[in-house]
């Protein structure tokens, strides 16, 4: 939800349930109070979830911005990096996948304009990605009556030439380990060095936040003086 609609349901809920509602009909002073605490009540638990939907959206954002070795993620982090990916290609993303129960093979399920498609994601390293997944994710396609078209498979590994094959003749699109790197770095924020105009990284160190050229020059930025640029980067979604 946006700020202003979140502001505006706890007014209404602390204010006009809590407040103005047993006022209007004449509550009692008990009744007063017991709905004074029930709206204030409803009125937190709307400002804790919406800040943890927008903590759990930055952690989403850290994972692509700052993650350097993708082997490290868990199977469901790997998944909320590439609703990050895609959500900073244009498009709306809700995870779907789950590591404890069924899933129906979609991961990621994702929308812009009147479009729709879906994601499977497999954290595989070892393992290239067989036929048979491929097929079961056709199937799949085929049970959401989406074209094969809609669908893409990705996976930290590769695919095998059967596997691939059978993409490209039923049409789904295929991202592999060198395919993921390219669009990882392609939607990563970036900071210009001011030596080279290569992008920057941000990075920790004893001495606080501070931007190193990713391209090895001695360009840098020190935000010891500036923690305020660091927040920002940390928590507010990219321009776009």
């Amino acid at each position: 939800m946006p700020g202003g609609f979140v502001v505006a349901l706890v007014l209404l809920f602390y204010v006009g349930v809590g407040l103005a509602l047993p006022l209007a009909l004449g509550f009692s002073a008990l009744g007063i109070v017991i709905d004074n605490f029930f709206g204030t009540v409803l009125a937190g638990l709307v400002i804790l979830s919406w800040l943890g939907a927008q903590l759990e959206a930055a952690h989403r954002r850290h994972l692509l911005d700052w993650t350097t070795d993708l082997r490290r993620l868990e199977a469901e982090e790997f998944e909320w990096l590439m609703g990050e990916v895609f959500r900073r290609d244009g498009w709306k993303v809700r995870e779907t996948g789950h590591q404890d129960r069924a899933d129906g093979n979609i991961d990621l399920e994702l929308t812009r304009d009147r479009q729709r498609m879906i994601a499977q994601c497999k954290r595989w390293e070892s393992w290239q990605v067989p036929v048979e997944e491929i097929r079961e994710f056709a199937g799949t396609l085929m049970r959401e009556a989406l074209p094969a078209g809609a669908g893409i498979f990705v996976t930290l590994s590769d695919f095998t030439s059967q596997a691939r094959a059978e993409a490209k003749k039923i049409g789904i699109a295929l991202i592999d380990k060198y395919d993921l790197h390219d669009r990882i770095e392609k939607a990563r924020r970036i900071e210009p060095c001011p030596v080279c105009r290569k992008p920057m990284r941000l990075d920790y160190s004893s001495q606080g936040w501070w931007f190193h050229c990713v391209a090895g020059c001695p360009g840098k930025r020190d935000l010891g003086k500036d923690p305020g640029r660091a927040v920002e980067f940390l928590t507010q979604p990219p321009t776009t």
